[in-house]
């Protein structure tokens, strides 16, 4: 008999797990509270226009081939990928931006005009990026997380100076231009900390910025949620969608012995959670939790976010398919996140024009957008409040751009706190899980195989390696690996 194996939730982790444990051989099927599969990366459509809820950014692109290859596959064969070029543009006042182009060439010269002699630099300092890079991707963040000993390996002994340096330490040593050093410390904005509490060994992801590109796939970041589904369902996982979780099951011996779904018991012999870890911990009685709230409590998050996706009924000019925001002050936002939790009086947003791109987003003419403010989790939350913050964004991109978009708003819906809760059971409302500080690295993070609860595993951002979507992959395949380990000696066929 295969061994049962349910996974309560179908984010990308959740999805790349269903799909190893599959090809292992086990008896997989998913529960996904919400209609569609996906978690977080859903999608929502509404006169025409189509928006990626969750994730719109497809970085490292590396990550994604590692795991379709794993399987016999590519990308290719679910979903067209297009590099954009540019990558992204960076607005600091009126009309005055700089695009990062997709060319590696066209990025130094942008620095050189900028600031001159910083293209040297900046070519040292992603020379180091991509030796991070491959060290990181090609070894570290495929360890489960167990041991400190993970980290030690002769390239870490050498460089192990990089874990108490930070980013910010790192970015500045050189380059004088404030637009350049917020360009350089933007990406870690994806590990959900300051660049000055985040490790400078995380410039990797300005390796993945500048040196592995920005992708599009068709369709939207959806497409890759599909790709997995599809994938995962040939290998025989089975999805039951409208399944919300509401116990795990245990015996007198501290075992999994399944699940209650929708008020009823499912048998189960080994129990994933790709949902919010926090919210997994309170499915069991007190005594079996490996975390108190104290912990969780005392813990440092990545940002919530406050969602906008709006219709508009004429094309936008002035802006790129990834537009960022940065005309207000990068230190006070990030206090509004970090130090002082509160509504940022003045934030920085991002906005994604998808429709520039990809024409099947949008109806002819028109310009799908999505806007999105870092928030700290926990706030209040309230449709005054988002209204407030809408108009803010709103005012500032036609001010930045110098065009009238108000009056050519089609429909909005916003996204915030309270939907993170209701609809993910997300802590504080959080969208992207822990923060990838010194103090919650590696073997520091919520452990991926339960301590307390025989056969109970967990995936996604929340455990190693971290937030984002190619790190979520990563996860999947980190706690099949460890199950498959752990259960070598068990016949699972």
């Amino acid at each position: 008999m295969k061994k049962k194996i349910h996974i309560i939730g179908s984010g990308f982790s959740s999805l790349s797990a269903s799909c190893y444990l599959a090809k292992a051989g086990y008896d997989v099927t998913v529960y996904e509270k919400n209609k569609k599969t996906g978690g977080r990366a859903r999608q929502y459509k509404k006169e025409g226009f189509t928006f990626d809820i969750g994730p719109t950014w497809y970085w490292m692109p590396d990550v994604f081939e590692k795991f379709f290859n794993d399987f016999d596959k590519n990308p290719s064969d679910y979903y067209e990928l297009d590099r954009l070029d540019p990558a992204y543009q960076v607005y600091f006042s009126e009309l005055e931006s700089i695009i990062i182009s997709g060319k590696l060439k066209e990025i130094f010269e942008a620095f050189e005009e900028e600031e001159k002699g910083s293209s040297k630099y900046l070519k040292d300092f992603l020379d180091a990026a991509k030796f991070n890079y491959n060290t990181a991707i090609k070894d570290l963040v495929y360890r489960p997380g167990v041991s400190p000993l993970e980290l030690i390996t002769p390239v870490t002994i050498k460089r192990v100076n990089q874990f108490f340096s930070t980013i910010r330490t790192q970015v500045r040593k050189k380059i004088k231009s404030q637009k350049l050093i917020q360009i350089l410390e933007f990406p870690v904005l994806f590990l959900g900390a300051k660049p000055s509490n985040t490790p400078a060994f995380y410039n990797f992801m300005n390796y993945a910025d500048f040196g592995l590109g920005t992708w599009h796939p068709k369709g939207g970041m959806y497409k890759v949620v599909e790709a997995m589904t599809t994938l995962a369902s040939s290998l025989g996982v089975v999805f039951k969608t409208d399944s919300n979780v509401e116990k795990i099951c245990l015996d007198d011996k501290g075992r999994t012995t399944g699940l209650i779904v929708n008020d009823k018991f499912v048998e189960s012999d080994i129990v994933v959670s790709g949902a919010d870890y926090h919210h997994t911990e309170t499915l069991l009685p007190a005594k079996y939790r490996q975390y108190s709230e104290n912990y969780w409590s005392k813990k440092v998050f990545a940002p919530s976010s406050l969602l906008f996706y709006v219709g508009f009924d004429k094309k936008l000019k002035d802006v790129s398919h990834h537009t960022l925001f940065f005309d207000t002050d990068f230190d006070e936002h990030a206090k509004a996140i970090y130090d002082s939790p509160s509504w940022p009086e003045k934030p920085l947003f991002y906005a994604s024009f998808p429709s520039i791109t990809d024409a099947s987003l949008a109806p002819e003419g028109k310009e799908a957008a999505t806007f999105l403010i870092p928030l700290a989790p926990g706030l209040e939350d309230t449709e005054e409040l988002r209204e407030q913050y809408f108009i803010k964004i709103i005012e500032r991109l036609e001010r930045l751009t110098n065009q009238d978009v108000q009056k050519s708003i089609i429909f909005k819906k916003s996204y915030c706190v309270n939907d993170f809760i209701k609809d993910y059971n997300s802590y504080k409302g959080n969208a992207y899980g822990l923060a990838n500080i010194l103090t919650q690295t590696a073997f520091l993070r919520p452990k991926i195989k339960s301590k307390k609860v025989q056969n109970l595993f967990f995936t996604g951002q929340l455990t190693v390696p971290g937030p984002g979507v190619p790190p979520s992959l990563i996860s999947g395949k980190i706690v099949s690996d460890l199950i498959i380990k752990t259960h070598f000696h068990e016949s699972t066929i």
